[in-house]
């Protein structure tokens, strides 16, 4: 039932931190009231925060060009963004803590990580209600002012630095050809070039993406509009391409993290709330890929105090971030980039106030929260490709990669063991444009136990499992790096690594890139990959129990094929399932190095008796909880089941 369908509005007496308004659009019960375990009902907000920030405040120096921004009759600047909540109906049933999500690219994402839910608004999008059953409040809030309108994207509308101008760099890279490239980002608005004609406007080509650059000559491409770029012939497949030029006006990004952080702080500290009064204790902030970068930036910037200097976040957990941050909130940012030399994989790495020694540069993620007392709890959660694409290695190990380096006392890190950026799925998918099948291994059991301990641990002081990495001899170097031999097998030819980049001397006080691209300041740091064992399966981290009981070789990395374009260097975000030959006969005659699978278990009953038994040591270690262990063994058995399918019809095609 929807109880407001449209503008409703809750004024806010007088400002607290800077929101001052909330226009609710619609209040209504989910999935018509149904109950979510003893917890009951959920209810769904949806609206728009309206704020104001003093320029002068000091929370709010840390806002770059906001001293540019437009103001009002009061000197104060204006904001709106959107807003989305799921909580208890009965707030007597709440949990008390607040779970907010930093959007991806202006997408909710919480029930697919935790619910096991599908996209929409329907009863598959709950999936299996575990938040709900917890009895946390779901909080999203809108902090990108560059999307695109779409149906359920979420944005945050921020003024412009007006008259402000700068360079901007857009970078393009295809496995197909290509005529021309936009300089917007996907599902994003791009920075128009000040003047298409201007001839100190560069294109850059690259053989690698990491690689030094080319520029080509200025006759042989063109702005075809103020947004698009031309390249007689073309632009060719596997190549990284980046056009550096002037623009104007840009969007002062900086005021995305300042408005999660008002508003969290509004629903923790105000009387009234949003819809009536709610009492929340805790909240935690939650970010994958794009977003847990952002928290990493977040924190690094000093966004955990609000304006009174109260705690916003008692936890912060950014998933599959690797080592990096991103284009968050400097001029002219680009928060969908993650391209090498943007400003993602960048120092400093770890929590702790840490030395560069090439640079002479000392900082750590957490040195500004630690200076006005406003650390949270922090879990790191990696899968394998983060230690191939952004240098997760350096989240744990000294600058040089030598020695194991110590972790804050309130940071925990666990590593993902043979998993890619996104969970997988049973049977492993394949695609053309890849080498190896897909990761199939799904590690979303894993995250749901996490929550469990992250809250526990935030609420009650109780520990949570230890953290599970790899040391330092449980990684390697690229050149070191091998797989067992069997038929087909391919091994990257290059490892994306954090840089040692120079983009001016305001970008770190004022967030003014006045290089672009980057001057290269010293040799790439030391980051490492995970080790292997004979199997070729990594040594180090937490393995769920299809990692523990092998059929396949399974990576967090994949390779293009070579029909596509011949590269070496890995496939984005998309990991390998590379399987086991069925049986030991085979095996020999394929020259095949790993064990068969019937060397291995006797029967399909036996390996499920052997995923059983890793699941419950896992759930000893609370790494697994009980309630997903039929959900562990029903993938494992399709897998097997996969596999021995595949095993008859090369015996068939044989014969």
């Amino acid at each position: 039932m929807i109880r407001i369908l449209i503008a409703a509005v809750l004024l806010v007496s007088g400002v607290h931190g800077a929101v001052v308004g909330v226009d609710v659009t619609e209040r209504s019960d989910v999935l018509d009231g149904m109950a979510f375990g003893e917890v009951g009902a959920y209810e769904r907000i949806v609206g728009k925060a309206r704020f104001v920030l003093d320029p002068k405040a000091p929370a709010n120096q840390i806002i770059n060009d906001l001293n540019f921004a437009p103001r009002n009759a009061a000197g104060l600047v204006e904001a709106s963004a959107d807003i989305y909540i799921l909580r208890p109906s009965d707030a007597s049933k709440a949990n008390g803590a607040i779970l907010f999500q930093v959007l991806n690219r202006g997408n909710k994402g919480l029930l697919r990580q935790f619910n096991y839910g599908s996209r929409g608004e329907g009863a598959e999008a709950y999936g299996d209600g575990f938040l709900m059953r917890r009895g946390y409040a779901l909080v999203w809030v809108g902090w990108q002012f560059d999307l695109i309108k779409a149906e359920g994207r979420m944005r945050l509308f921020a003024p412009e630095a007006k008259g402000v101008t700068g360079w901007v760099r857009s970078a393009f890279r295809s496995t197909s050809p290509a005529g021309e490239f936009s300089v917007a980002g996907p599902g994003h608005v791009a920075y128009p070039a000040l003047d298409p004609q201007d001839p100190s406007y560069r294109l850059i080509e690259r053989e690698f993406s990491d690689g030094p650059g080319k520029t080509l000559p200025r006759d042989r491409w063109t702005f075809s509009d103020s947004t698009t770029v031309a390249l007689q012939g073309g632009f060719t497949p596997g190549k990284s391409y980046e056009v550096v030029y002037r623009s104007k006006d840009p969007g002062i990004a900086g005021l995305g993290p300042a408005a999660i952080r008002d508003f969290v702080s509004y629903l923790r500290f105000d009387g009234e709330g949003v819809g009536g009064a709610r009492k929340y204790d805790r909240a935690i902030a939650f970010g994958s890929s794009q977003s847990g970068r952002f928290l990493r930036t977040f924190l690094y910037d000093g966004y955990n105090a609000d304006e009174q200097g109260r705690q916003v976040f008692d936890g912060v957990w950014p998933h599959i971030a690797g080592a990096a941050r991103g284009s968050f909130t400097h001029r002219f940012a680009q928060p969908t980039r993650t391209d090498p030399f943007y400003t993602t994989d960048v120092f400093p790495f770890r929590d702790v106030v840490d030395r560069d020694p090439a640079t002479g540069a000392e900082d750590g993620i957490l040195a500004r929260s630690a200076e006005a007392g406003v650390v949270p709890k922090i879990f790191y959660t990696n899968t394998s490709n983060e230690y191939w694409g952004r240098s997760a290695s350096m989240i744990h190990t000294t600058i040089d990669g030598e020695r194991d380096a110590p972790i804050a006392e309130n940071t925990r890190i666990y590593h993902f063991t043979g998993t890619q950026h996104g969970a997988g799925s049973t049977p492993p998918a394949t695609r053309a444009a890849v080498h190896y099948a897909i990761n199939s291994n799904d590690y979303r059991p894993m995250m749901r136990a996490l929550l469990d301990a992250f809250d526990s641990w935030i609420k009650d002081g109780r520990r949570p499992p230890a953290s599970r990495y790899p040391l330092v001899e449980e990684l390697t170097t690229l050149e070191a790096f091998d797989l067992p031999a069997f038929e087909g097998s391919r091994v990257p030819g290059r490892q994306r690594k954090a840089m040692r980049l120079d983009y001016g001397p305001e970008f770190r006080s004022k967030g003014i890139a006045a290089l672009e691209p980057p001057r290269v300041a010293g040799p790439p740091y030391a980051a490492k990959v995970p080790r292997l064992d004979a199997d070729g399966n990594e040594i180090g981290g937490i393995k769920l129990p299809s990692v523990a009981a092998p059929l396949a070789t399974y990576a967090g990395w994949n390779l293009n094929s070579r029909s596509i374009v011949d590269s070496v260097e890995v496939a984005g975000n998309t990991g390998s399932t590379m399987p086991f030959i069925w049986t030991g006969d085979a095996r020999l005659r394929a020259g095949d190095e790993r064990r068969a699978v019937l060397e291995r278990y006797e029967s399909r009953e036996k390996y499920l008796e052997s995923i059983r038994k890793a699941f419950a040591e896992l759930t000893r270690k609370r790494y697994l909880i009980e309630e997903d262990v039929e959900r562990i063994v029903d993938d494992a058995a399709r897998m097997w089941d996969y596999l021995a399918a595949q095993a008859v019809g090369s015996i068939s095609q044989t014969r």
